[in-house]
């Protein structure tokens, strides 16, 4: 495709533009699992092609963007509903169930209708600040299992795979916010219920690479190989028959408050459920996406953060969504190319947040480094945005940092922690999200008060 008549003779396009080609991108991904090191490949990649590089997944065309000032321009030039990248499994799914897309996969005006509902129950600090109650006490919770976990080992200080136990207070967390219940994650004996929860949400990231890049595997082959997409939809299926237990539990609850006169009352699902602004399916669709997003997300982050040191360095190391995508909803010029609406693009965090050229010796580990000398300094930096910018930011960024911040403050006044010698060396890869590679294992002894 050439570039229109009237643009600079010097602006290339995409057919010039350098990346992997087809072949070498299904033996990189199908052959050598090359979804696991999606992080790393990104990084080699960007030093191979260079910042702006074009690759194909099938018949899919993505180009990928490496360069902390592409991504700003791709991110500030946005429309008021940006186009998510390529969503067409979730979105499979759900016409085939019948259900209603939720923030992470609806576009356009219904994503404009459901973001403008819900920021104003959960973007703005003070908002979310009323929730610290309920979140503290799911922390005391998680206190309570540390002292059972370590004292069942010989040491009496060391909790293993703390993974798992940052999954369970970050599930438990997220759905005392969402659904306004507790869920008994963080119990000896998690209820069966919670149970089917978790292994439907392990189910569907063990399904990640066969349905997010659906658009590179043609649908005649699901008659072939059935089992990916059948186990993709069977894990949406619990994921909503969860929502939708605790949802119309509330509502009911809601409706006999209503008949005996009381006034109610409550947190996010409540307003909701009572205000009527976006429907009933709407609102299954949205507890259930932000709960699958506001779990593994948070608890690998606190995994990292408990290994390594502190929150916004650890986000920069090990962004949790290590890539991006978007649709280019005009014509752009990036990085000398003329890149035409309609195009798939994949801002590379991971290779941004490394790169040297956007942090002094990005490889090393210095929180320091986002410091304010006083109060009209800012440190924002487009090579690191774990949150995403813009309008279609992550609608959770406070709910997450109120858990993460609440639970990293009271284990510090608590415990001394420190790695565990039966932890090896941690490397990071790639299940959907950036996560540790092997369990994080860690020493929780008491503090002296």
């Amino acid at each position: 495709m050439s570039p229109p008549i009237g643009l600079d003779r010097t602006t290339k396009t995409l057919k010039e533009m350098p990346g992997p080609s087809t072949l070498s991108n299904l033996i990189e991904f199908f052959w050598k699992d090359g979804f696991s090191r999606v992080h790393e490949i990104q990084l080699e990649h960007s030093k191979k092609y260079g910042k702006i590089f074009k690759s194909r997944f099938g018949p899919q065309l993505v180009v990928s963007i490496a360069d902390r000032d592409l991504v700003a321009q791709v991110l500030r030039s946005e429309s008021a509903a940006p186009q998510r990248g390529n969503m067409d499994s979730w979105k499979e799914y759900r016409d085939l169930r019948g259900r209603s897309t939720g923030l992470i996969s609806a576009e356009g005006e219904d994503w404009l209708r459901m973001r403008s509902v819900l920021r104003q129950l959960v973007m703005r600090p003070r908002d979310v600040a009323v929730f610290s109650d309920d979140v503290n006490a799911v922390v005391d919770d998680l206190i309570k299992r540390i002292h059972v976990l370590r004292s069942q080992e010989s040491d009496g200080v060391t909790v293993h795979n703390v993974n798992d136990l940052f999954f369970n207070y970050a599930m438990e967390a997220v759905a005392a916010i969402l659904y306004e219940c507790r869920l008994g994650c963080l119990e000896n004996d998690v209820p069966q219920e919670t149970q089917n929860y978790i292994s439907a949400l392990h189910l569907m990231f063990s399904s990640f690479k066969t349905t997010m890049y659906a658009g590179a595997i043609p649908k005649w082959l699901r008659t072939i190989i059935p089992k990916p997409w059948e186990e993709f939809c069977h894990s949406w299926d619990g994921l909503f028959k969860f929502s939708l237990i605790h949802v119309n539990k509330r509502l009911t609850d809601i409706k006999a408050q209503l008949e005996r006169g009381e006034e109610v009352k409550g947190g996010v699902l409540t307003h909701m459920l009572v205000t009527k602004q976006i429907s009933l399916e709407d609102i299954y669709a949205n507890v259930t996406e932000m709960l699958l997003a506001g779990v593994d997300t948070t608890s690998f982050t606190l995994s990292w953060a408990t290994y390594i040191g502190l929150v916004k360095e650890t986000l920069r190391f090990f962004p949790v969504l290590p890539g991006n995508g978007r649709v280019t909803q005009d014509d752009l010029i990036l990085g000398g190319y003329f890149i035409p609406k309609g195009t798939q693009l994949a801002l590379c965090h991971y290779s941004t947040s490394l790169d040297d050229e956007n942090f002094v010796d990005a490889l090393d580990f210095r929180p320091d480094r986002w410091l304010r000398k006083d109060a009209s300094d800012h440190v924002d930096n487009f090579g690191s945005i774990p949150f995403g910018y813009g309008i279609r930011s992550c609608i959770g960024k406070r709910i997450a940092e109120l858990e993460m911040h609440l639970l990293l403050t009271r284990l510090i006044q608590k415990f001394h922690i420190s790695v565990s010698p039966f932890t090896d060396d941690v490397k990071a890869k790639t299940h959907g999200l950036l996560c540790p590679g092997a369990p994080i294992n860690l020493q929780f002894t008491d503090r002296e008060i």
